[in-house]
């Protein structure tokens, strides 16, 4: 799929904390979350991960629900929000809570996990992850309308409802033909994995597209995906981050696949050429930031970093 210039719509620019742990307080989260807002970001998305020692990030919604107390406009966003491991009607009720809590600023993105130790974990079967996640979905979409749920005698309805009509905006993470499949039937936005080269997305977007057809589902606004990203001055600092993030590469897997050069490091004009390129190519025009998850880069390091690019974005 290929988008000439004229038809690029303007870029909306979220971004993943910068600094980030399991054993990360509420303040150190929520000022991250305020300088993108104050930096002109759209939205401050977080991922879901278990097992995974300090990279952990079990609980999504219950970060965001205290970075929604200390901003006014950004939205919040989850980039895999694990649908197969949970209680629908629990998950809908936390949903609700923070989009009411943020004022109907959630973006739901979805997720149904690809470590299979995680979900043996969680006593999912692997192989069941997407009719559940289809299934759960189903009985959360109803709890959001106000319909009754459980026993149709007992009259159970589900409250506070979300803000937003009929629901938060759901999109959906997606990783193989499979995943793509079920983005596409669902009529979801795509966002697409930082793990994948530009080649690779653009196979990837040609059999999404197809699933919308296929599904005769109208083609979502946002054409988003997510870019490991550093800009700098620096070229030094430039070059020491472009080869670590290659020696990670080697050992970083998203399923079988191992990681692709799927970054955008560089100076200013470097990384505006880069991302011009994503947006002529796929036609992208949501762009999630996801800091290098290398050693030894300071958190002030990559805070200039996230600065430098909002000025860059902005300029396009």
């Amino acid at each position: 799929m290929q988008t000439t210039p004229q038809q690029i719509s303007p870029l909306r620019l979220g971004i993943t904390p910068w600094h980030m742990s399991s054993a990360i307080d509420a303040n150190t989260l929520c000022t991250q979350a305020e300088l993108a807002e104050q930096s002109g970001y759209h939205s401050f998305w977080l991922p879901e991960s278990h097992f995974a020692g300090p990279s952990s990030v079990p609980e999504p919604i219950l970060q965001l629900a205290a970075v929604a107390a200390r901003t006014t406009t950004i939205k919040l966003g989850t980039t895999s929000y694990l649908l197969p491991i949970r209680n629908p009607l629990q998950a809908a009720e936390q949903v609700a809570v923070l989009d009411q809590l943020s004022g109907g600023r959630l973006i739901l993105g979805l997720g149904r996990g690809f470590d299979k130790n995680m979900l043996n974990a969680f006593n999912v079967n692997p192989k069941e992850k997407r009719e559940l996640l289809n299934r759960n979905l189903d009985v959360m979409k109803a709890a959001w309308a106000g319909e009754i749920v459980g026993a149709e005698e007992i009259g159970a309805v589900m409250s506070p409802l979300p803000v937003q009509k009929p629901h938060p905006p759901i999109w959906m993470a997606a990783f193989g033909p499979k995943a793509l499949a079920q983005a596409g039937k669902m009529g979801a936005p795509y966002l697409a994995s930082p793990m994948e080269s530009l080649q690779q997305l653009k196979e990837n977007y040609a059999l999404y597209s197809s699933a919308l057809e296929q599904h005769s589902q109208p083609r979502p606004r946002e054409i988003a995906l997510m870019r490991t990203i550093f800009i700098s001055s620096d070229k030094g600092l430039c070059d020491r981050i472009i080869r670590d993030l290659s020696q990670l590469a080697s050992t970083l897997k998203l399923g079988n696949t191992t990681m692709q050069a799927a970054w955008i490091v560089g100076n200013a004009e470097e990384v505006a050429s880069e991302i011009q390129l994503y947006q002529e190519q796929l036609g992208m025009n949501y762009l999630i930031v996801a800091r290098p998850r290398i050693k030894g880069l300071s958190p002030q390091c990559a805070e200039q970093s996230m600065r430098a690019l909002a000025e860059v974005v902005s300029r396009l």
